[in-house]
């Protein structure tokens, strides 16, 4: 009986520290309308080329917006530094639906945040971000 009630007093430790759906996606729109920023996005498919499902939440008003970099040793993408202006920043302000920004989200499964997006990391796509790029190469001054 003590094993029991021991193994009952784990699974719902446990269960209790799994607050978030952390998943990999490709943000398609982003759309503010009455002090609700709503993010369209698409989640990766399980298998090389498939498309995932499609799905849309409301931005938390604390959410984090930062860039992602890779931990070998977790095999995953990490927060690492926040973007300036958060998910006004450039890169997210014309956004095609064909080619996206890509992500991992956190949505929130309970809490205040319940339902809303409170983590959104991006990187993975190779291409320096933001205007520049390979054009202009000028000096600075």
């Amino acid at each position: 009986m003590k094993k029991f009630v021991l193994a009952g007093i784990c699974t719902l430790s446990l269960v209790s520290f799994v607050l978030a759906d952390q998943f990999g996606a490709t943000i398609t729109s982003i759309e503010t309308k009455g002090g609700a920023t709503t993010i369209s996005f698409t989640k990766k498919g399980k298998m090389k080329g498939e498309t995932g499902d499609k799905g849309t939440a409301v931005l938390a008003s604390d959410a984090k917006v930062v860039k992602g970099k890779f931990d070998a040793d977790a095999k995953k993408m990490v927060a690492g530094d926040a973007i300036e202006g958060g998910i006004k920043a450039d890169m997210f302000k014309e956004i095609s639906a064909d080619k996206g920004v890509g992500a991992t989200i956190t949505i929130a499964d309970d809490g205040a945040n319940k339902g809303k997006i409170t983590e959104i990391i991006v990187g993975g796509g190779g291409k320096a971000g933001g205007k520049g790029g390979k054009k202009g190469g000028g000096k600075g001054g």
